[in-house]
C-alpha cells in the first residue's frame, strides 16, 4: 500500500500542470456527478425490483385461482358424468349380450353421455376402465380395467379421497392434464374398482393463462416430485434465450420449492446470469404454479441509465479536457518566457529579465507576480555578487592585518621574555612564572593553527592560567587533572574547557581564597566523551541552577553569565550543538555550600570533531 502510495505521489508530481487541473476537475465535478447518478439509478433498481416481485407475486396468486376454477370445472364434469346411472350400470352389465340392446345404449346412454363431453370445451377425452369381462371395447370411452396402467392406482385414489389431478396423464398423456375419479368399488364379479379418466390437453387448460403479456416474468407449472415434467408456453422469449441452460434453471428453481406460503423469492445462478422466481403451490394438482424473471431482462431499463450516465460523463469529461487544455497553452506560453530566461541566467545572463507588459499600477495574476520577483530576485542576485566581491577585498585586507598583527604579537613576546629574564636576574622568581604563565595564555589564545587541539594542550593552557590567577590575586586555588597520556592526545575543540575553568575560579570562591577544581574523562555507552570539571566552592544558588538547567534544554530564552574570557557558558553549548548534534553540549549540576560540576558532552569518535 506504502509503494502504491509512493508512485502515486511521483506521477502526480511529474504530470502536466494540465492533467493536474483535469484530474482537480474531474475530483470535483464528474465523479460527484457520476456517483450521485449511480446512487439514484440504485434507488431506482431497488424499488424497480420490489415493484417487479409484488406484480409477480400478485401474478401467481391470480393463476393459482384460475387454475382451482379450471380444475373445479373438471371435477363438475365428472360429477355431471356419473349421474348417468343407467351408462354406468350398462357397462357392468354382459354388453355381449343381444346386439340390439348394444344399439339402443348406443342411441341413448352413449349419446347422452356423448354430449356431455362435448359440452365441455376443456375436456378432450372421457373414458371408464372396467372390470367386466363382458365389456365391449367399440368405443374410445369404454376400455376393459387390464388396460389401465399402473393398474394398483385405485389404492392411491382410495387414499386420496376417490379422486386427484395429475399433470400429466398415465396414458397417451405426454402433454395432457388427467383427472381420475373411483366409480364402483369392487362388487361380486369385480376383483378391481372401475376408474373414471377425464384428460385435458395443455393448450387448452393452460391456454391463456401462460401466454406471453409482454411482461418479464415467464410462468411454467412444475409438477411436484419431479422437475422435468412441467408445462410452458414454448413461444416465450425466456426459454428461447435461456437456451440449453433451461433445463438447469428449472430445476435449479425446483430444489428449492416448498409446500409452505413463500417468504421470500428463490434467487438462483446459471452462468452469468441472476434469476428470480415466485410460486404458489396449487395441492390437488400437487404442481407449483412458478414466475420466472432474468434480473438482466429486469433491470434492463436502469442498466440503459447507466450508460447514458457513462457516455454524458465521457462527453463532459471530453469538453472539460478541451477546455483544460486550452488554458493551460495560454498560460504554458507566458511561462515559456520565465523558463528561458531562467536558461540564460543558468549560462550567466544576469540581465536576462523578463518582459511582463504590465503598466506601473497594474498588478497582473499570479505569472506576473512570479516574473516581477523574478526580475527583483535578479537585481537582488547583482547586489549580493557586488557585496561577495567587496567582502572578499575585505577579507584580503583582513589577512595583511593579521600578519601585522602577528607581528606585533612576536614584538609583545619578546618584550614579556626580556622582562622574565630581568626578573630572574633580579631574583624574582614568582614575578618570573607569573610572566611565562601569562606568555603561555597570550600565545595559546592568538595563534590558531587548527579549530582543534589536544586535550593535553587544553589542560596545559588552563594550568597556566590558573598559576597566573593564584599570582594575580594572591589566592589558594588546586588543579587537579590527572589523566592518562591516551587521554590527553585525544583531540577537542579549543578553548571549549576554558570558559568553564573560568567560572570556577571567578564565582567558587571569594577573591584569594581557597577552592579545589578536579578534571575528570570518561567514555558513556561507546558514543559520547564525557569532561567533567568539578569544584568544591559555594555551589550555585537552586533558583539560578534551575534557570541555568532550563537555558541549556533550551527552554528559556535568559543568557547565560559569561565570564571574562568573553567565551560565555551559552556560547560554548551553542557551539558544541552546532557542530555536533543535541547530544553534545554543557550540563550543570550543583548543591548550594557543596560543590559544582560542568559536564562537556563530545563525540568519542574523533572523526566526527570540527572546529568552532
Amino acid at each position: 500500500m506504502k509503494a502504491t502510495l509512493t508512485t502515486a505521489r511521483r506521477l502526480y508530481r511529474n504530470s502536466r500542470i494540465s492533467q493536474k487541473l483535469f484530474l482537480a476537475f474531474s475530483l470535483m465535478i464528474a465523479i460527484p456527478a457520476i456517483v450521485v447518478s449511480f446512487l439514484f439509478i440504485r434507488t431506482q433498481e431497488s424499488q424497480l425490483y420490489k415493484e417487479a416481485m409484488a406484480e409477480g407475486s400478485n401474478h401467481v396468486a391470480r393463476l393459482n385461482e384460475r387454475l382451482r376454477s379450471r380444475m373445479d370445472i373438471l371435477e363438475n364434469a365428472s360429477a355431471t358424468a356419473l349421474t348417468q346411472k343407467a351408462f354406468v350400470d350398462f357397462i357392468h352389465s354382459n354388453m355381449r349380450g343381444e346386439g340390439l340392446r348394444l344399439v339402443k345404449f348406443k342411441q341413448n346412454q352413449y349419446e347422452q353421455m356423448h354430449n356431455i363431453i362435448q359440452s365441455h370445451e376443456m375436456i378432450s377425452s372421457l373414458s371408464f376402465y372396467v372390470d367386466n369381462p363382458k365389456v365391449y371395447e367399440i368405443w374410445p370411452e369404454i376400455y376393459h380395467y387390464s388396460k389401465f396402467r399402473p393398474q394398483d392406482y385405485w389404492m392411491t385414489l382410495r387414499d386420496e379421497g376417490g379422486a386427484a389431478f395429475r399433470l400429466f396423464s398415465f396414458r397417451d398423456g405426454s402433454d395432457t392434464l388427467s383427472y381420475y375419479r373411483l366409480v364402483r368399488l369392487q362388487g361380486q364379479q369385480q376383483k378391481l374398482p372401475t376408474i373414471m379418466e377425464i384428460r385435458a390437453r395443455h393448450s387448452v387448460f393452460f391456454s391463456d393463462l401462460l401466454e406471453d403479456s409482454g411482461r418479464d416474468f415467464f410462468t411454467v407449472i412444475m409438477d411436484g416430485s419431479d422437475a422435468s415434467r412441467n408445462v410452458y408456453l414454448p413461444g416465450h422469449e425466456f426459454p428461447q434465450k435461456a437456451g440449453e441452460k433451461l433445463d438447469d434453471i428449472l430445476t435449479g428453481v425446483h430444489e428449492q420449492l416448498e409446500v409452505l406460503e413463500q417468504k421470500t423469492p428463490i434467487k438462483i445462478h446459471s452462468g452469468d446470469q441472476t434469476y428470480y422466481a415466485l410460486y404458489r403451490y396449487i395441492a390437488p394438482l400437487n404442481a407449483y404454479v412458478v414466475d420466472i424473471a432474468s434480473r438482466q431482462v429486469m433491470m434492463q431499463g436502469p442498466r440503459n441509465w447507466y450508460l447514458i450516465v457513462i457516455t454524458v460523463t465521457s462527453c463532459v469529461l471530453l469538453l472539460m479536457l478541451l477546455l483544460v487544455s486550452r488554458m493551460t497553452r495560454r498560460i504554458f506560453r507566458r511561462l515559456e518566457k520565465v523558463l528561458v530566461s531562467m536558461r540564460k541566467v543558468r549560462r550567466g545572463q544576469l540581465d536576462a529579465k523578463i518582459d511582463t507588459g504590465l503598466r506601473e499600477n497594474e498588478t497582473g495574476d499570479e505569472i506576473d507576480y512570479v516574473a516581477v520577483s523574478y526580475n527583483n530576485m535578479l537585481d537582488e542576485i547583482q547586489r549580493l555578487m557586488t557585496q561577495v566581491v567587496d567582502k572578499q577585498l575585505i577579507a584580503k585586507n583582513a589577512q595583511l592585518h593579521s600578519l601585522h598583527s602577528q607581528i606585533n604579537s612576536h614584538f609583545l613576546y619578546n618584550a614579556l621574555e626580556s622582562i622574565r629574564m630581568r626578573a630572574e636576574v633580579e631574583r624574582q622568581p614568582a614575578i618570573a612564572g607569573a610572566l611565562v604563565s601569562l606568555g603561555s595564555l597570550l600565545r595559546y589564545s592568538m595563534m590558531w593553527r587548527s579549530d582543534t587541539v589536544t586535550l593535553g594542550e587544553e589542560l596545559a593552557n588552563i594550568q597556566s592560567y590558573i598559576r597566573f590567577i593564584n599570582f594575580m590575586e594572591g589566592g589558594n586555588i588546586e588543579l587537579a587533572a590527572d589523566l592518562p597520556p591516551e587521554v590527553q592526545r585525544y583531540n577537542i575543540p579549543k578553548m571549549c574547557m576554558q570558559p568553564i575553568v573560568e567560572n570556577a575560579v571567578h564565582h567558587a570562591a571569594p577573591s584569594g581564597g581557597s577552592v579545589h577544581i578536579g578534571i575528570s574523562v570518561r567514555v558513556e555507552k561507546d558514543s559520547l566523551l564525557l569532561i567533567e570539571i568539578r569544584d568544591d566552592g559555594a555551589g550555585v544558588d537552586p533558583l539560578m541552577l534551575d534557570s541555568l538547567q532550563s537555558v541549556l534544554l533550551g527552554h528559556s530564552d535568559t543568557p547565560i553569565i559569561s565570564s571574562n574570557s568573553g567565551l560565555g557558558l551559552e556560547n560554548v553549548h551553542k557551539r558544541l550543538q552546532l557542530h555536533y548534534g543535541t547530544d553534545s553540549g554543557l550540563w550543570i549540576d550543583s548543591i548550594q555550600g557543596a560543590y559544582t560540576s560542568v559536564t562537556i558532552r563530545l563525540p568519542w569518535e574523533n572523526v566526527n570533531l570540527g572546529g568552532w
